[in-house]
């Protein structure tokens, strides 16, 4: 671990208003049916939630565009929905946020990918997806690329939010770097893609993709360590951020550091959407001007704030003003 410069914390903060992201990525919606259980049902061992409320969140690539919107940044989104009630409102709900969508591509022969949770008593019970996991058309793929070249003088990064889902596939990372090659390219990264990642700039897996990624097992910290400077060296980037939980983060850069980065939070009520946090924030800060220490730094502060709230959540630049002023 090494000691971090607030005042540079601080400073990138103030110029989060100034940097652009592009997020390309699936994109979902994320809705949460609360309520409270008091018995077991007669029908079978099962409890019975009496709903008390229902909420619809962005989720997914548009809820790290989220993130970047909350946290002061200017946020563009490309992927696609379908052409149903929750895409529209999915569509709404971005540019409602002044999040560009011009790049949200309605696919007519594929759904809008939906996870629905249940929760009672602030415990997620069950959920169901509702989605189709196949490839975007070939036409689709080239929408993105286009619309990723229309704003490319206007953005400073581009997040690859990778889900599975469909949209990120060898193609259209291909045609990502080579259109957007001198940008800072950054991937949360999903396992089984990793051959389409040579090349970015950096990514944030956790460290069971960073194990999958490598082709090793993690069982301590020299095995991260391990991990980290096999990706580093096969994907030919600039810095690896691995998430490791209670763990914190340990960063790897090119040119040999390696910074473990001990957790901030201080209860952990869920986990949902803190990987994209955690990519939203380290990508601003990059494009804001900072170092990738300082960008992973202020990643983990952004984390330890919304592991503490229930559900899909965004951080704003006050909370880590906040949380850094606290340290």
């Amino acid at each position: 671990m090494v000691n971090v410069n607030l005042d540079k914390l601080n400073e990138t903060l103030e110029n989060f208003s100034g940097a652009s992201v592009l997020v390309i990525g699936d994109i979902m919606m994320d809705e949460y049916i609360w309520g409270k259980v008091s018995r077991i049902s007669p029908e079978a061992p099962v409890p019975v939630v009496n709903v008390t409320k229902e909420t619809l969140l962005l989720g997914g690539a548009a809820n790290v565009v989220n993130n970047i919107r909350s946290l002061g940044g200017k946020a563009y989104l490309a992927g696609v929905v379908g052409p149903d009630d929750m895409g529209r409102k999915l569509i709404s709900e971005l540019r409602s946020k002044g999040i560009d969508a011009d790049g949200v591509i309605v696919e007519h022969d594929r759904p809008t990918t939906v996870k629905t949770r249940i929760v009672a008593h602030s415990q997620q019970m069950v959920r169901y997806d509702r989605e189709s996991k196949g490839l975007i058309a070939p036409d689709s793929t080239q929408k993105i690329i286009s619309y990723l070249i229309s704003i490319l003088d206007a953005i400073d990064a581009v997040i690859i939010s990778d889900y599975s889902k469909g949209v990120i596939s060898g193609q259209l990372l291909k045609e990502v770097l080579k259109a957007a090659g001198g940008k800072t390219i950054v991937v949360d990264p999903k396992m089984g893609n990793f051959p389409f990642y040579t090349g970015i700039t950096a990514m944030t897996p956790n460290h069971h993709e960073a194990a999958e990624g490598a082709g090793i097992t993690i069982s301590n910290e020299n095995d991260v360590i391990t991990a980290g400077r096999i990706l580093l060296e096969k994907l030919k980037c600039k810095s690896i951020l691995i998430t490791r939980g209670e763990e914190g983060m340990s960063l790897f850069e090119a040119n040999g550091d390696v910074t473990h980065i001990p957790t901030v939070a201080k209860e952990v009520y869920d986990v949902t959407g803190a990987g994209d946090t955690v990519i939203s924030a380290f990508t601003l800060a990059l494009a804001a001007g900072a170092g990738f220490k300082e960008a992973a730094y202020l990643s983990n502060y952004a984390a330890g704030i919304v592991v503490g709230k229930v559900g899909t959540a965004a951080v704003t630049a006050d909370e880590l003003r906040e949380v850094i002023k606290e340290s």
